[in-house]
């Protein structure tokens, strides 16, 4: 294992080159944006280093950079990752390259910030996946509000001020009762050490409430229902790259914050309010996929339909002590997190990819409504076949990333209750409906208007980032083993600390 820093690197890299796009202004723009796809080009291969190197045999922590930041406190500059945190941060370094692509053309206002504010935060939410210090880790998860909130009120729809707003209040106040019990726990420890946090003997009644002060942060994040309201906002008036960033990583990072605080810190508090958790996300699966059936707006069909995926992240990360209650065996738990890991990186594939393709629909008409469209297929051959794998993909069909995840979380939960696997699996029924009844009405049939009859098939450019991602999706797919494979050593360790005297 090399002795570089990587994870300052793969954290500092963009946000020091985000900085030098800001400072070089708009008169240029061409030259920024060479300069923001290098520097994401440059975090990406930088970050891979993180996959190549990593020992699977193994759950302690990676790649460990620790040294002093303010001493009086006792707060450390301290990084690393395992299994859980390495294949998230590979997911941001690959997926911030092509939102850089995505606004090459379409960005024409204030360019070089647009690029830097992505670039700053795709720095920032490494540093989230990576940061062992809680106080860095805080820092870190309220910094990724400030570019997020510039992107969406500066490059957003016409409502993009009452989004943004939305979208900022809802954050910023659930991670106010995070900061609380961070505190709390650093007079208890002496430390803001994560992983010494893991091991803090806490009284049952410490542990609900500190469980409830990280699921008022985590939750909003994920978003579970029912405070879910403000992601169809901040999607509908994000520009293409802020939904994309939202989707396929920030929303990531609410479930990163239960495998990494809620479960390991309150394992009995966890376990005690797993039926509420397993409710809160089967509402999310069946409720908001009806929801979902029922939008005229192509974003907002598709940012419900996260909300709905998401559910079966939170699904798979709670069932675990159900399942270790009604088993001898802990393969099924073991099942139901991996379940939800690869569900959350499969999950970053597909939402990016449906955003994009609904970008470049936009971008051509500047209309997003489902009924403005119709036989797209017919003047764009080539997009219409990448969207309808995308589509396919996220109603979960065998073959596809979207099939693997949901159905690992689905056979787990048999082993907890029929019941909760029937509800879960619902999702395959009303996942299709609103996914399929979207396509056909877009892609096929007749060219519903001179609109869609002058339509031009995607370029090079656009066609490079759809079928980039259709080659992941179709690649985790095909074969999950490498993904499942990094994060095993890291979950077993995981439900051993929390279900251990259950299994």
């Amino acid at each position: 294992m090399s002795d570089l820093p990587i994870l300052s690197l793969v954290i500092w890299l963009p946000i020091i080159g985000g900085i030098l796009v800001l400072a070089s202004g708009d008169k240029q723009a061409n030259i920024t944006r060479w300069t923001a796809l290098t520097v994401a080009i440059l975090t990406f291969i930088v970050s891979l280093p993180l996959w190549s190197g990593f020992d699977t045999s193994t759950a302690q922590m990676q790649f460990v950079e620790r040294s002093v930041w303010i001493s009086q406190f006792n707060i450390e500059y301290y990084l690393g990752i395992d299994g859980i945190s390495m294949p998230l941060i590979v997911l941001t370094t690959f997926i911030s390259v092509f939102v850089i692509i995505a606004g090459w053309e379409v960005i024409q206002y204030k360019p070089s910030q647009y690029m830097a504010a992505f670039l700053i935060m795709e720095g920032v939410m490494v540093g989230v996946f990576s940061a062992l210090d809680a106080m860095l880790f805080y820092v870190f998860w309220e910094a990724m509000l400030i570019p997020m909130f510039l992107i969406i009120g500066v490059w957003g729809g016409p409502n993009r001020v009452y989004a943004t707003i939305k979208f900022f209040l809802y954050t910023f106040f659930g991670s106010v009762f995070m900061l609380v019990a961070l505190i709390y726990m650093y007079f208890k420890s002496g430390s803001f050490d994560i992983l010494a946090f893991h091991t803090l003997k806490l009284t049952l009644t410490e542990q609900i409430l500190i469980f409830i002060a990280f699921l008022m942060a985590f939750a909003v994040k994920v978003p579970m229902w029912p405070v879910h309201t403000w992601l169809p906002d901040a999607h509908v008036e994000a520009p293409t790259g802020g939904s994309v960033i939202l989707a396929a990583i920030m929303l990531k990072i609410g479930g990163y914050g239960f495998l990494r605080f809620s479960l390991p810190i309150t394992p009995d508090a966890s376990s005690s309010l797993d039926w509420m958790m397993i409710t809160l996300s089967l509402i999310a699966v069946v409720y908001i996929g009806f929801v979902a059936l029922v939008q005229k707006d192509m974003k907002k069909l598709i940012a419900y339909s996260s909300i709905a995926h998401m559910g079966f992240v939170t699904l798979g990360f709670f069932i675990v002590f159900m399942i270790a209650q009604n088993s001898d065996s802990a393969s099924g738990a073991v099942l139901g997190m991996e379940g939800g890991m690869v569900q959350m990186v499969s999950h970053g594939f597909i939402s990016a990819a449906m955003f994009l393709c609904v970008g470049v629909l936009y971008d051509r008409m500047h209309s997003r409504d489902i009924g403005d469209y119709g036989g797209v297929v017919n003047t764009m051959p080539i997009f219409g076949g990448l969207m309808v794998f995308f589509a396919m993909a996220n109603a979960g069909l065998p073959g596809t990333s979207g099939f693997v995840g949901e159905f690992m979380v689905i056979l787990a939960s048999f082993r907890a209750d029929f019941w909760f696997a029937f509800l879960a699996a619902t999702t395959l029924i009303l996942g299709a409906a609103y996914t399929l009844w979207m396509v056909k009405r877009v892609m096929f049939g007749e060219v519903a208007n001179d609109n869609v009859a002058a339509l031009e098939d995607i370029n090079r450019r656009e066609l490079l980032v759809l079928g980039s991602l259709a080659v992941a999706v179709l690649v985790l797919g095909l074969w999950p083993a490498p993904l499942v494979e990094v994060m095993d050593a890291s979950i077993q360790n995981l439900l051993k600390h929390i279900v251990v005297s259950k299994l």
